[in-house]
This record gives C-alpha cells, structure tokens and sequence, in this order.
C-alpha cells in the first residue's frame, strides 16, 4: 500500500450521530461556549453514572491526572509507584511536579499493576536503606523523598487489581490515583472503576468510548479535592474571587461548552456504545481462535465488564511482531504497536538511565502486542477482512 492509498478499514472511527453535531450547533447558536451550563450537565452525566459525589470536567485526562498530584500532595523527590506499561501521560504528570516514578512491573495477563510487586515495592521502600535502591532509578533519585501514592492504569479497558492494590495503599497511608482514562465503563467485581482510588479519571480521545474530541474528567468523593482541583482547572480562582482574582496558582485546564455538549449525548448513548464495541470484540475473538500464532486479549474473573479501548493481540514467541505489522500496512491494514514501554523511551532513557531488561514483563508485552483496527462502527465483513489479511500474513511467514 503506497502512503496515499486509504486503508481498507478505518483505525479507529468515533460514533458521532446527527444528535451530537445538533448539540454542538446549538451552543454555537448561544453566547455561552466556555464556562456555560453544558459543562455542569455533562459533569452530572458522568458523576451519575460512575456514582460519584463530585465530577470535575478538564480538556484532557492528561490535564486530570496532574490535577489529581496535585491534589494529592505530590511535590519535588517524592516517590509514586506506577507502571511502565501504559501511554506516558501516566508518567508525565509524576513529572510535571519533579517527582520520581518508581515502575513496577506488570501482570503477564493483563498489563495491569502487578499487586504482589506493589506491596513488595511499598514494604521495601518504608524499611529504606539498600532495600529502597533496588526499586528507584539509576539516576535522577540520589536523594528521595517521601513516598506518596500509587498511579495505577486500566490498560486497554480491563480494571486493575483494586481490591489488593487498595489494601496496600490503606494500609501504607497512600493516595491511590486511579487512571481510568481507557476503562469507562468498566467493571471490577461488579464496580464501575473511576471510584477505587482517592480520584479517578477518564478521557475521551476520539477513539475512546465516548468522544468530546479532547476531553477528561476526573470523580472523586472527597469534596475539599474536588473543591481544590475546580480552582487549579481555571487558573487558581478559588470560590469568591471574581474573574480577575486567582487565590492559587493553577491552570488553564477548563473544557469548553462545544465539547461538553458533545459528550452530553454521548452519554446519552453510552450503553449502546459499549454494546457495540462488545460485539465487534466478540467478532475479533471468534476469528482469531482459528488463527494460529495470534492470541485474542485475555480477561480476568474480577473483570465483570471489560470496557473495550483498543483490541490488543499478542503473537506467540518467535513471531516478529514488526514484520508482521509492516505486511499488514502493506496490505490496507493499519496497526499499531502497543505500548511501547515507558521507562524505555528516550527521554526517561535520558533522565533515569534504565535499561532494556529492567521491566521484562513490559517488555515482552511491548514486543508482543499488536492493535488491529477497531471501533464500534466496525461492521462484521470489516472484521472478516482484518482477519483474513492477518491470517494470510502469518501463513506466509510459515
């Protein structure tokens, strides 16, 4: 396939209907397209859902992520525990107030948060001395500070370990930060996540579940956080101060009304739009056990709802994911490697000094996975195709 020839499927494709561009049309028809009453209902809309006492809408999640650090006290040298398995924005907003990740790595499984490690993580880092060593990186964490919280992500829309990796956070007197960015509406033991931590936090890219183009939102239920993270979103204007008083110093996160709109209806639609992603799930799993060398995602019994962000396959050992990919591009598929792991990327290479064989988990899943086309727009015969060049594919490598 020549770079100007279109795929045969879409990569991704959000579901926008004559509904939401009508929505987006009004407010545009209204002199109110920041700051404006679609904001207040689509935080409504999303704090119903997940069952939450306060939802605070921002343009990104990565703009939600670094307001809940914020709100969780994280400052210079202290220590988050995180993953390395996951989109850097997770990473980033440990960053953003100089302090240091500390990766654990993930489970085979899922590429969720290994619970075990975490635990063995937190314990080693309380005892300090040489035991804290082993877990901080080669350089850039001479000199530590206090250990904070624990960063979880639910990769592709599969939960974490909530229960275990809450236990230690408790336990340990952790926040626990809950990027539910690629999970909304997902279930864990019958929960919908966004609620496990001290704050949670969804985003809505356009090949997420529900779309505002950009977007995010965070929920929580401690109300002096949310309080706190209102005023970070809009510049530091806290309760009282009028629009030229700004009590701390903040951001300039606010979402606008358009895209609050936008995702009004989406929510509106959102049962149908996790149904649809469900089936062309089921349709790619169908298939591909009849594929050999190519493994559908896998789900835990504490996964009650899968929330499908991406469909990630994995290749068996001694397949070349990248040259399978190369094919499949070459044939109209488009494909994407993911993820690619975190602490391996050139500049926390350069910041931290890790090397390939830190994380050999992530690693192996980063080498391993690959993201097929997918979205609930996806029809049956397109699935067919994707599958059918995919096994073509693997037949040639023999």
């Amino acid at each position: 396939m020549s770079k100007n020839t279109p795929p045969l499927v879409p990569m991704s494709n959000p579901d926008i209907t004559e509904a939401e561009r009508d929505a987006v049309m009004e407010v545009l028809r209204t002199p109110h397209l920041s700051m404006g009453p679609q904001i207040d209902a689509f935080e409504k809309s999303i704090a119903v859902y997940v069952g939450a006492d306060h939802a605070i809408a921002v343009n990104s999640g990565t703009a939600g992520l670094h307001l809940c650090v914020r709100a969780a006290g994280i400052e210079t040298g202290d220590l988050v525990i995180t993953t390395p398995f996951s989109f850097v924005a997770s990473t980033n907003v440990i960053l953003f107030e100089k302090a240091i990740p500390v990766f654990v790595d993930v489970d085979p499984q899922t590429g969720n948060l290994n619970p075990e490690l975490v635990e063995q993580a937190v314990r080693d880092i309380e005892k300090g001395g040489s035991a804290v060593r082993k877990w901080l990186p080669r350089r850039g964490a001479e000199n530590p500070g206090k250990l904070k919280a624990i960063l979880a992500v639910d990769v592709f829309g599969q939960p974490a370990d909530y229960d275990r990796i809450k236990k230690t956070a408790d336990d340990h007197g952790l926040k626990l930060i809950e990027d539910s960015c690629e999970s909304l509406g997902a279930e864990y033991k019958s929960r919908k996540t966004g609620l496990f931590g001290d704050y949670g936090v969804f985003a809505f890219y356009p090949n997420k579940q529900i779309t505002t183009g950009e977007g995010g939102m965070i929920v929580t239920n401690d109300a002096n956080a949310a309080g706190f993270m209102r005023a970070m979103r809009s510049q530091g204007r806290a309760p009282g101060d009028n629009w030229l008083q700004h009590t701390i110093l903040g951001y300039n996160y606010r979402l606008d009304d358009m895209s609050a709109a936008l995702g009004c209806v989406q929510m509106s639609r959102i049962e149908e739009l996790l149904t649809k992603r469900q089936q062309v799930a089921d349709w790619y799993a169908e298939r591909l056990s009849e594929i050999q060398g190519a493994e559908a995602p896998s789900l835990t019994p504490e996964t009650t709802r899968v929330s499908w962000f991406v469909y990630v396959i994995r290749f068996n050992p001694g397949l070349d994911r990248d040259r399978i990919a190369a094919k499949l591009i070459e044939k109209g598929i488009p494909v994407r490697p993911y993820f690619l792991p975190i602490h391996l990327q050139p500049y926390i290479v350069d910041l931290f000094g890790f090397k390939a064989g830190d994380y050999p988990v992530t690693e192996d899943l980063g080498q391993c996975g690959l993201a097929l086309p997918f979205s609930g727009k996806m029809n049956e015969a397109q699935v067919d195709t994707v599958c059918q060049m995919l096994r073509e594919c693997l037949t040639s490598l023999g």
